[in-house]
């Protein structure tokens, strides 16, 4: 095996620490070659779609690219904003917020970056970068609150990868998940609060998450289990009973059973049942992107009104709220303990010290410079 080359070591130089802000990704543009790119990338990871690959190939390859590409580039380009894709305008803003906010905690020696499963900036692309930096302590935060292996394993599988063909690895920490954490539960109860406050109360309040195929349940993924999780405390902390919220899972791709109850022909049934207004939120996740902005807000909007339901609202994600972003200092503050990341002014001038001292040694020893 060829590994990458590493680039130049300095003696005496300060040692660094990262937090990589992982989502999942987002074309580069809305329209068909984009949608294209993004699409194989993403429906060609096996933990994505668990199909034998020959098979699988044929039908992505010779089906889904060529004819779901320019679909997806009109729903995408429904959303578009001048700043671009908002799931990756809004990651920028959380990784930009979170540095901001663990800084001001005394958090001076790190850095908050944001990467991309799939699409641009890359993950394995900002490691990369992150080695030529000196980065050697790199803890990795995916933007996915309950685990699945369809989403927070794949990102587990790309460091991993990446790292294989590294010489020098450096120390590596992965946050599997939060669902169930204050800071994250918390933040969704405030972002729920502010909606009521401006819009009063609905009918129904309806906690959508991302999908996945039924099976992977059956096969030992906790994901189902941990929205559940999520919902109830969520529910709780929000004072409602078992009759004022539903949990839906939406997002449902091919013709294999998914987890249920769909979103879609749920919010249906309340309609025709007389359900005057439904609130619709998406705790799954942490920023607005198509499956929450297009599918939920205007889909998902249409079907209930046309059901026979009066009034819909689309509660937003998450995004760059301060609530938010006081969760994610609360949950990587967890995983940051016993590595030197706070320091003050005169500490800071001793690690200098010290690594000039270091570097004197090294040179007196002969080591190259």
């Amino acid at each position: 095996m060829a590994f990458r080359t590493e680039p130049k070591h300095t003696h005496g130089s300060s040692a660094s620490t990262a937090i990589v802000l992982v989502n999942l990704g987002t074309p580069d543009a809305p329209n068909a070659p984009a949608l294209r790119r993004y699409l194989g990338q993403f429906l060609s990871d096996p933990r994505v779609v668990e199909i034998p690959r020959a098979v699988w190939w044929f039908i992505l390859n010779g089906v889904i690219l060529p004819f779901r590409s320019s679909k997806s580039a009109e729903k995408y380009a429904s959303i578009w904003t001048e700043q671009g894709s908002p799931l990756r305008v809004h990651t920028e803003r959380q990784a930009a917020a979170l540095g901001a906010q663990l800084a001001a905690r005394g958090h001076h020696q790190l850095q908050v970056v944001h990467a991309m499963r799939y699409g641009s900036p890359s993950l394995p692309q900002v490691l990369d970068q992150l080695k030529q930096q000196g980065c050697t302590r790199i803890l990795v935060l995916p933007a996915y609150p309950q685990y699945s292996g369809t989403t927070t394993a794949s990102i587990f599988d790309a460091v991993f990868d990446h790292y294989r063909k590294v010489r020098n690895i450096p120390e590596l920490r992965l946050i599997r998940n939060y669902h169930d954490q204050e800071g994250y539960i918390q933040a969704l109860r405030q972002s729920v609060l502010d909606h009521w406050e401006v819009n009063g109360r609905p009918d129904k309040l309806v906690m959508s998450f991302h999908g996945v195929p039924k099976r992977t349940l059956q096969l030992g993924d906790p994901y189902h289990c941990e929205c559940y999780k999520t919902a109830r405390l969520l529910a709780q902390s929000l004072g409602l009973n078992d009759e004022q919220y539903l949990v839906t899972f939406q997002s449902r791709f091919g013709k294999a059973e998914w987890l249920q109850p769909y979103t879609a022909p749920t919010v249906q049934a309340l309609g025709r049942q007389g359900v005057h207004r439904i609130d619709v939120m998406c705790p799954g996740f942490t920023s607005d992107c198509l499956e929450t902005l297009e599918e939920i807000a205007m889909e998902v909007k249409d079907e209930f009104l046309h059901a026979g339901g009066k009034e819909f609202h689309f509660i937003p994600c998450l995004n760059e709220s301060p609530a938010w972003i006081a969760g994610m200092v609360e949950i990587v503050e967890q995983h940051l303990a016993g590595w030197p990341t706070m320091s003050n002014a005169a500490a800071r001038e001793q690690m200098a010290q010290d690594a000039a001292i270091s570097a004197e040694r090294a040179k007196a020893l002969g080591a190259p410079q």
